[in-house]
């Protein structure tokens, strides 16, 4: 007997790395965006504190 879940389709390893790759990327651009939002408060800050 044949159970589905042993017998791998073959389209499914390619879609499944694909959504991994999809994920990673994303995570990736809100690192990204989230470091350069904090990175431009912190240089708002230093110009806020240099003020005279």
């Amino acid at each position: 007997m044949s159970d589905s879940a042993d017998s791998p389709v073959k389209g499914d390893g390619t879609s499944e790395e694909k959504r991994r790759r999809k994920a990673m990327l994303v995570r990736a651009g809100i690192y990204i965006f989230a470091t350069h939002l904090f990175a431009g408060f912190v240089l708002l800050l230093f110009a806020l504190g240099g003020r005279k």
